[in-house]
């Protein structure tokens, strides 16, 4: 069996990790997940620790959850996979009805894929099909309107919706145009705007945008209720609904990314809920198998699933599917972790955390170099700034966003950054002691680190 050393040295040799700064990551001693049991990760030395953003906001209920266990070990004594290409299999399709069944009503035609960015890609790809052919589609819809700072996934289609200049600005001539709307931001209006000025003004820029370009634009994709790689921003209340009405009037179909939002973290099962509004299309992945096996889901209505019927002549067949598209032990986790939702009452235990999580937040805000706390259900993110009163930032080079996510792990927590943003994303069973655990973790390791 390999040693820590030995892993560490296969790892830099050999390992390109993801968004990582390599000529740094390799200087340094690296953290290595053997095993987890409940909210816990555990090292290959032994050591534990809490795992504050339920790894890459996926894992819902923790690790090691017996009943998602059994699930897959006993499909896979059935069959581990089988293509979807002229064949259907039991566990998707009963995911397909489960799905539908708590989805906004009229989401009702599933299409799978692997990941976040190919839900998105998939749903851009329908989107734009559909008006070149439907019967309720136009073919001069060719634009896709999205929102500044907003993060969609990384390939092609999904980065050119994405907003985030950071990730996207290299890949720019490989990319379609189409319109971005200002983020409903209210942290970077003027200072001294009153909130309810810059929610005015948010909801009629994306009431202007519209009226110019919503003649040519296929759909409008967005982020519900929160913008989660750009710092977990929020939209200010009713805007989902203001966009949802302002599609409707211009025929423009909406794209509900729900790949970070989904499955409990915003509060309710889905962002939409929170709004009473059912987009177009919806896209879903990460909590969708409770974090265990890859698996994204497309879902769109009936109507837009009709202008793809016709005669095989006509080709208006949506031709797209990959290799893993309703891989039967994704499936059966997926059916395991609604069952697991369900069955444990999940959503009406998470409201006295998500109550407690933001009394602990309150307390942190009174840190010298805290400036805004945002958090919608329990997708919380901590900005850090150099001086509160001209809300300035760090350098840069400073890097105290990592640093910070570093201290933290000497109190036995793993929390990420995203730039000076700290982001928390427990899963929904945390418990109200982890929880006082992951807020005292962070805050010493903001005050060490920023004094």
């Amino acid at each position: 069996m390999s040693t820590t050393q030995d892993l560490q040295t296969i790892d830099r040799t050999n390992v390109w990790h993801p968004f990582t700064q390599m000529a740094e990551w390799v200087q340094q001693d690296q953290l290595i997940i053997e095993s987890g049991k409940d909210n816990w990760l555990i090292d290959t030395e032994g050591n534990r620790y809490l795992d504050g953003i339920s790894s890459l906001w996926t894992n819902v209920h923790g690790h090691c959850v017996p009943e998602i266990d059994n699930a897959v070990q006993e499909q896979l004594g059935k069959i581990a996979h089988t293509t979807m290409l002229g064949l259907a299999n039991v566990p998707a399709t009963e995911l397909a009805k489960r799905l539908v069944d708590i989805l906004p009503q009229g989401l009702t035609r599933v299409f799978y894929s692997d990941s976040g960015s190919t839900a998105v890609e998939v749903a851009l790809k329908i989107a734009f099909q559909f008006q070149q052919q439907a019967e309720k589609g136009d073919p001069n819809r060719i634009k896709f309107i999205s929102m500044q700072n907003s993060y969609h996934g990384d390939t092609i289609g999904s980065v050119a919706v994405g907003g985030m200049d950071l990730f996207h600005a290299t890949y720019k001539h490989m990319l379609f145009q189409g319109e971005k709307v200002l983020s409903p931001y209210c942290y970077r209006c003027p200072f001294g705007k009153e909130k309810a000025t810059c929610d005015h003004e948010c909801f009629q820029h994306v009431e202007d945008v519209l009226s110019e370009h919503g003649s040519t634009a296929a759909a409008f994709v967005i982020e519900p209720l929160v913008q989660g790689a750009a710092g977990q921003i929020m939209h200010p209340e009713g805007y989902l609904a203001h966009v949802r009405e302002l599609c409707t009037r211009h025929n423009v179909l909406l794209i509900a990314d729900e790949v970070a939002v989904g499955f409990g973290k915003t509060g309710t099962m889905f962002a939409c809920e929170q709004e009473n509004i059912t987009p177009d299309i919806i896209c879903l992945a990460k909590g969708i198998s409770a974090g265990y096996l890859p698996l994204a889901a497309t879902v769109a209505s009936e109507e837009i699933y009709n202008g793809f019927l016709g005669k095989h002549e006509e080709f208006k067949t949506f031709f797209h599917g990959h290799t893993y598209t309703g891989n039967p032990l994704a499936c059966a986790a997926a059916i395991a972790n609604l069952d697991y939702f369900e069955n444990n009452n999940v959503m009406e235990k998470l409201q006295p955390k998500i109550a407690h999580l933001q009394n602990r937040l309150n307390a942190m805000q009174e840190l010298e170099h805290v400036g805004e706390i945002r958090i919608r259900g329990i997708m919380t993110g901590i900005e850090l700034v150099k001086d509160k009163g001209s809300k300035a930032s760090f350098e840069a080079a400073a890097k105290i966003g990592h640093r910070v996510c570093m201290e933290a792990r000497k109190y036995g927590v793993i929390i990420r950054n995203l730039g000076d943003v700290i982001i928390l994303m427990p899963p929904l069973s945390i418990s109200l002691s982890e929880i006082d655990l992951l807020c005292d973790a962070t805050a010493k390791a903001i005050s060490t680190v920023t004094e």
